[in-house]
């Protein structure tokens, strides 16, 4: 808030910087003469001046060819959507004192800012999950000012979506497009609140720009595992609080999730990222059927860090296929190269993962593969990640979890049939003192089951500030504290 006054302040006084102030008083002094001694009493002037603003267009057919702008368009058709999301989440905070002391520290209540769109007329709001992961309250605030208490669906991380529910028929679902057929150039149109309410207005601010590019992937500069792959590009300004709010085409449809920027000022560069509709429709599929996101699995492996001539980062290689599993079932063999899936390019392991995770649990997806020099086509239905198959996540940099199973710890000899494995530490995660072995059982005395509760946590109190936790581990055959670290 007080930055942006300063920024207010700041263009105010450029405003007047030209004359000084007291010149432009004396000009708008000299006008105001001019106008009572040039015009008559029923000016038009006058009365435009005492008519008020023009009354809002009604339908788009009100509004002129020459005025019926893309931009205008997706306004019109997308804002009604479009709301505006204020997290509460409680954050204990430790001095140096306190941790002399042994003292549990203060609580403070950190606020966070958002946007997010209804998909039907039922209550139904997707943002991002970055926006409402570990947040105590959340209230969601509609373009009439309206505000309704929220209660998270479920989120996922990996993919950054999230869906939360307030009562139903109070904000209209946005008109859905798709991002299948994207062309790099034509209109995009950016929706959300990046200022909060320092404008002292709950409507959400539209920036527009062109669809920059397609398929892009990047990698997240937090360290943690998200699947940032497959984005929209666009130069729409997307800012702080547009987080969660909808990039709409010219027909005014919905065709992705603000998500993130690349920026060296903490503000738009002309580099925004979007998360495409399709995936998000899927993501939030699932988290309202199941509360999570199933992860398909092919039951292979595959390796791409490979000279390969045709492909920059190296087309995926099967290295293994697992019997019983939907590979093999479908005549994939180790030494495959796989080359498109549902009918897109497959340049390197992303893009092979997020097509797998945009068909979904249960999809039957086309797969065309090189064999000794032949192109053959397989189709392969998707099942779901085996509950009995332990799946690495990557909660700090240099860290690799993996939830443990009785498998796991049979195999390991472990202590302990649950919590998190420790299965590499690398040279950033030196300074944790976790050894690789280790099971991570508790953090700050909340239980942790599998690996992806281990993330959860660690963001959790990495986004807290002071982020000191107090780990509890398994480490061969002895269970005890960790000294506390802290998580960045």
């Amino acid at each position: 808030m007080v930055a942006a006054a300063r920024v207010l302040v700041a263009a105010t006084v450029l405003v007047f910087a030209g004359l000084g102030v007291g010149a432009v008083v004396t000009a708008l002094g000299n006008r105001t003469a001019d106008l009572e001694e040039s015009q008559p009493a029923q000016s038009p002037f006058t009365q435009t001046s005492m008519a008020g603003p023009a009354l809002e267009p009604q339908s788009l057919t009100d509004i002129s060819g020459a005025r019926r702008t893309p931009t205008v368009v997706a306004a019109f058709r997308v804002l009604p959507s479009v709301v505006s999301l204020r997290t509460e989440r409680t954050v204990q905070t430790r001095d140096m004192f306190d941790r002399f002391l042994g003292r549990g520290g203060r609580a403070r209540i950190e606020s966070g800012l958002g946007s997010g769109f209804a998909i039907d007329d039922f209550g139904t709001i997707v943002t991002n999950a970055h926006v409402v992961s570990g947040a105590d309250r959340i209230e969601v605030v509609d373009a009439e000012g309206q505000r309704f208490e929220a209660e998270v669906v479920g989120f996922d991380e990996l993919t950054d979506l999230a869906v939360v529910r307030i009562p139903p028929n109070r904000v209209p679902g946005a008109p859905l497009g798709t991002s299948s057929n994207l062309f790099i150039g034509e209109p995009a149109v950016a929706l959300g609140n990046p200022s909060g309410y320092a404008l002292r207005n709950t409507e959400a601010t539209v920036t527009s720009g062109v669809v920059s590019g397609v398929g892009r992937d990047i990698q997240s500069s937090s360290g943690q595992e998200v699947l940032y792959a497959d984005m929209i590009q666009t130069d729409a300004s997307i800012n702080p609080g547009n987080s969660g709010g909808p990039l709409a085409n010219a027909d005014g449809e919905v065709i992705g999730v603000n998500s993130s920027i690349f920026s060296r000022s903490g503000g738009s560069e002309g580099l925004g990222f979007a998360i495409p509709i399709d995936r998000a429709l899927v993501v939030a599929a699932e988290l309202l059927e199941f509360g999570r996101v199933r992860r398909p699995w092919a039951g292979l492996q595959v390796l791409t860090d490979r000279q390969d001539p045709e492909s920059v980062f190296g087309r995926p290689l099967v290295v293994e296929v697992y019997d019983g599993t939907p590979a093999q079932e479908a005549g994939l063999q180790v030494g495959d190269e796989i080359v498109t899936l549902n009918g897109r390019d497959v340049n390197h392991d992303l893009d092979w993962q997020v097509g797998l995770v945009d068909a979904g649990v249960g999809a039957t997806v086309d797969v065309l593969f090189r064999r000794a020099g032949s192109e053959l086509q397989t189709q392969l239905r998707l099942d779901e990640v085996p509950t009995g198959r332990a799946e690495r996540i990557e909660v700090l940099a240099g860290l690799r979890l993996i939830t443990v199973t009785p498998q796991i710890q049979q195999e390991r000899s472990l202590a302990v049939d649950f919590g998190a494995l420790i299965a590499s530490v690398g040279e950033e995660a030196r300074s944790t003192r976790l050894r690789e072995g280790d099971v991570i059982i508790s953090i700050n005395r909340n239980e942790v089951r599998s690996a992806e509760e281990a993330g959860e946590l660690f963001g959790y109190y990495a986004r807290a500030g002071d982020g000191w936790v107090q780990l509890y581990i398994a480490r061969g055959t002895e269970i005890g504290n960790l000294q506390p670290f802290r998580v960045r």
